[in-house]
């Protein structure tokens, strides 16, 4: 019996308030707000912290394989899902692929984990565009969820699969040029057309494979590439409308190949054992896929919940948000630009740079961060254990604020971190008001993307401070 052992979402701490693009313009915008990736992340570092959160409530188990589905990866050719891989430490005969470029990636990687052999993470993220004003840009939303999918004799599950449905068919609706970062959408009358007699075929062959009745389904969830189609089919499907579960377009947005994982897993935070949960996505086609959860659910410990994250986010003036997504050039700092990293010199130091392990001497548990060869007491050498940092919270000793050096987005807040346990760190904090910090302040580590030089993106770990949601 397949089913999910774990599964968790991560949510920006930036929300953009989506009437301040109308105040700027005059048009576009909206209601509501959408959630944004902050100027240090991508589809990647997102991936990252959906994962860690992830395996975290289900830290026994160890995944044979990971997949990760992005519309926007920071790589082509070279696979992005090895920088996950090495983030969360994965032994080397873990398995590491892409699906990447299209929308229905993400659901098509966790249907096809689910008939998949051993315990399999299934990473989505993506970070959303449109051109200022469109319905792209204020609908759209950042975010990403990992689902840890596997067999009852893997772990104890908190649903198993009872069915699923999917309708293909090849038809023009959204596209977008590689290299271009603006979708192109045909006439939707006509992918309302295309979509709803598809979501029609999958939905009634998954009911068939479960032996459901639109009546015993506990908990609807319907999202899609295409809005005008989602409202279309939604009612067509014989769901009470109380029973649809919030789609949170209008707190997070539309999160492309992510969503349907991210509103998955806000399903199942709510559910009660027993519970039938139905996943209808539409994107180039229609998938569904139909879950029951077990008494699990109810001894599942979520490590943040969806609900939590949304609540935490902090507004985003919307001229930073254009510089962030590279809409409008601000004068930069007046100092050069960083170097390309080294890839010899990455190499050498992965298990720092991308899993935050320190070093510990055996005989005087003196910490070492950056993990060191000579202990610092007792000048031991080469005798030292390797000490994994990134789950461990800390304690700002002291901090300053730089409006000098080169940053993406200045100032620059660094702070010397006290680590429960032990250690002390210079790091550079981000997701931070500079005006609210104070020395004491507990923080978090939090994975991303320092900067992009020569097409390499620079990936080490910053702090944060520690929220209850974020």
């Amino acid at each position: 019996m397949q089913g999910i052992l774990s599964a968790a979402a991560y949510v920006p701490y930036r929300r953009l308030d989506r009437a301040s693009v109308a105040e700027v313009f005059g048009s576009g915008g909206g209601r509501g707000s959408r959630a944004v990736a902050g100027y240090d992340e991508d589809t990647t570092s997102m991936g990252v912290e959906a994962a860690r959160l992830a395996l975290r409530s289900a830290p026994w188990i160890e995944p044979r394989a990971l997949w990760f589905s992005t519309t926007a990866p920071a790589y082509l050719d070279k696979t992005n899902a090895t920088t996950l891989h090495a983030a969360l430490r994965l032994d080397t005969d873990v398995v590491a692929a892409d699906f990447a470029g299209a929308i229905r990636s993400g659901v098509t990687a966790l249907g096809t984990a689910l008939h998949a052999p051993g315990p399999t993470l299934v990473v989505t993220a993506d970070r959303r565009d449109g051109l200022p004003t469109s319905a792209d840009e204020s609908a759209g939303g950042d975010g990403a969820a990992a689902i840890l999918v596997g067999a009852d004799g893997d772990g104890p599950l908190l649903a198993t699969l009872l069915g699923e449905g999917h309708a293909t068919e090849e038809f023009i609706d959204r596209w977008r040029e590689p290299g271009e970062r603006r979708s192109k959408v045909w006439e939707e009358r006509f992918g309302e057309t295309k979509y709803v007699p598809l979501g029609e075929q999958a939905w009634n062959a998954a009911l068939k494979a479960a032996e459901l009745t639109p009546e015993q389904i506990d908990r609807l969830i319907v999202t899609g590439s295409h809005a005008r189609a989602v409202r279309s089919l939604t009612p067509r499907l014989g769901v009470d409308k109380s029973r649809l579960v919030d789609d949170r377009s209008a707190t997070v947005g539309y999160a492309g190949s992510a969503m349907p994982a991210l509103l998955l897993t806000s399903a199942l935070e709510a559910a009660a054992p027993g519970e039938t949960i139905a996943l209808v996505s539409l994107a180039d086609g229609a998938d569904v896929l139909i879950l029951r959860t077990t008494d699990q659910v109810t001894r599942w410990n979520p490590a943040r919940r969806v609900d939590a994250q949304v609540a935490a986010g902090e507004p985003l003036p919307y001229g930073k948000f254009l510089a962030w997504r590279g809409m409008v050039t601000l004068e930069p700092p007046r100092r050069p630009e960083p170097d390309r990293i080294s890839a010899s010199v990455t190499g050498r130091t992965e298990h720092w740079k991308y899993g935050f392990v320190g070093s510990k001497d055996r005989s005087s548990d003196a910490l070492h961060l950056p993990p060191a060869r000579v202990s610092r007491v007792g000048d031991a050498v080469d005798e030292m254990d390797p000490a994994p940092m990134a789950d461990i919270v800390g304690t700002i000793a002291a901090f300053t604020i730089d409006r000098i050096a080169y940053s993406p987005s200045p100032p620059i807040v660094f702070a010397i971190v006290d680590f429960d346990g032990g250690g002390r760190l210079p790091v550079e904090l981000t997701d931070v008001n500079a005006d609210e910090l104070a020395v004491g302040d507990r923080v978090e580590m939090t994975f991303r993307r320092l900067f992009t030089a020569d097409g390499i993106a620079n990936y080490f770990w910053k702090a944060r401070p520690l929220r209850g949601g974020s």
